[in-house]
């Protein structure tokens, strides 16, 4: 899917800068989360046939029964996660790499999981190509996170789960912020913030649509 020429052309910056301003346009406010999708070149992570729908403010089918995420939600969730440069973050649900590229661009030190064998596998030679090779990608179940290399500064989950996975929260920093979609066929955005060992504020962010997270890996074809 991915072993083709990488060319961003004016055009594309162009459809990119226009997607922005349509992202900013529905709230996002954070000029670093724009700044970091306007660096990223969304048609990098399609395949060549459905370049027209790159720039679409909408979600797109990658394979294994996933998505990469409407702009706008990705532009959303990030900005929840309240990031700095040099943050440790937590993915949830690698997918197409997208939203990985995004958080490295925000100068953090990213870390993602994916449960699909064959997006994994895909992922973790793409994403070197287009120079991030300092994120560290793993095979796994994302309701376990990644304990060994716990706490993080936020993790950001990019599936709908069922419920709110307590592993994920044990692995939350003080301060630090989990945002998850949760809910069957339509999911609710909760930003979870770790105040103590003990203690969880959750707030409430509206409604979105995510395909489901789902428990153990997979080794899809």
């Amino acid at each position: 899917m991915h072993q083709k020429k990488l060319e961003d052309t004016y055009r594309h910056k162009g459809l990119r800068k226009k997607l922005m301003e349509e992202i900013a346009a529905k709230g996002i406010r954070d000029r670093r989360v724009l700044g970091a999708m306007n660096t990223v070149p969304r048609h990098y992570f399609f395949d060549s046939s459905f370049l027209e729908f790159a720039y679409a403010d909408k979600p797109f089918p990658i394979g294994s029964g996933q998505t990469i995420s409407q702009p706008y939600t990705v532009a959303f969730q990030t900005e929840l996660l309240g990031l700095e440069a040099g943050m440790k973050v937590l993915e949830v649900g690698t997918g197409s790499g997208y939203q990985a590229a995004i958080l490295a661009e925000l100068g953090c030190k990213v870390f993602t999981i994916e449960r699909q064998r064959l997006l994994y596998d895909r992922t973790r030679e793409f994403l070197p190509r287009l120079g991030y090779a300092a994120i560290k990608t793993f095979y796994g179940d994302g309701y376990k996170g990644l304990p060994a290399f716990a706490p993080f500064d936020g993790i950001i989950v990019t599936a709908g789960a069922p419920y709110v996975p307590d592993e994920l929260l044990q692995q939350l920093k003080p301060g630090a912020a989990l945002v998850i979609p949760v809910g069957e066929e339509i999911q609710e955005m909760k930003r979870i913030i770790r105040v103590s060992d003990k203690e969880f504020r959750e707030e409430s962010h509206g409604n979105f649509r995510f395909v489901p997270l789902l428990k153990s890996k997979a080794k899809d074809e």
